[in-house]
């Protein structure tokens, strides 16, 4: 099955390529559609470039912040929601505003406060973190229910259900988001430090290369990014099936 879908996944990424390579043929326009000749060119180039690496580490670092903080907080909020139901409850319209807020409106707000730096993260956080606190809770819902009725029976602390129950419950599910949520959080990243035209980053290279409408080096940008944010969940994934693999074994026999 892991073969077939990594054939599915190569067929999907050769698609994309000559869907590319014969608009870019069909236009003949620089300005319009990169050529995919100069994009790959100027993707190879970048990382000849000493300040692409900076821009791509101080990107990078960005996005981890952003996971680390989004994520501690989501933890410690979906605890809170086990511990006391009215938590959950006032938790509920909480997520569910930060999932409706308008990306670039909100960024354009948190410039006022924030340096072009500190917004991407910000902003980051703000989606983040609702969709990282849904996953823990729905990871919550699917633990065993009659696990917690006997630890209730047998009156063992809260505190040693969190961290024998609930957090060993949640291990599995939360490594498995890890590389998913890092490539998002990548992606909304690079995308608010285009809006913020931040300096030493993927998003300030990219929005200079927009003012002098270099598209082959916004492809070849865009190209780095998604190769990034793959490679990132190809290695969470692969850490997961080594990791909690055997679960998956145990459950599906």
């Amino acid at each position: 099955m892991k073969k077939i879908n990594f054939l599915y996944s190569l067929a999907a990424i050769a698609l994309m390529w000559v869907v590319w390579l014969i608009a870019a043929a069909a236009v003949k326009n620089e300005y319009l559609i990169a050529p995919v000749g100069a994009s790959v060119k100027e993707f190879f180039t970048l990382f000849e470039n000493a300040f692409f690496w900076r821009a791509l580490l101080q990107t990078f670092a960005r996005t981890i912040v952003a996971f680390l903080i989004s994520f501690a907080l989501a933890l410690v909020c979906a605890c809170l929601a086990v511990a006391f139901k009215p938590f959950a409850a006032f938790m509920r319209p909480v997520t569910a505003f930060f999932r409706t807020l308008p990306t670039m409106a909100v960024l354009l707000l948190i410039l006022v406060w924030l340096t072009p730096r500190t917004a991407p993260v910000a902003v980051a956080m703000l989606v983040l973190f609702p969709m990282i606190y849904s996953q823990l809770s729905d990871g919550i819902a699917g633990i065993d229910g009659g696990l917690l009725q006997m630890a209730k029976v047998y009156g063992i602390p809260l505190s040693r259900r969190l961290t024998s129950i609930y957090l060993p419950h949640l291990a599995p599910i939360a490594l498995e988001q890890t590389g998913a949520g890092l490539s998002f959080g990548l992606k909304l990243i690079i995308s608010a430090e285009v809006m913020a035209s931040t300096r030493t980053a993927l998003g300030g290279i990219i929005s200079e290369a927009q003012a002098y409408i270099n598209l082959p080096r916004i492809a070849a940008l865009t190209l780095v990014a998604v190769v990034l944010g793959v490679l990132i969940e190809i290695v969470f994934r692969v850490i997961a099936d080594n990791a909690f693999g055997w679960k998956r074994a145990v459950k599906y026999d």
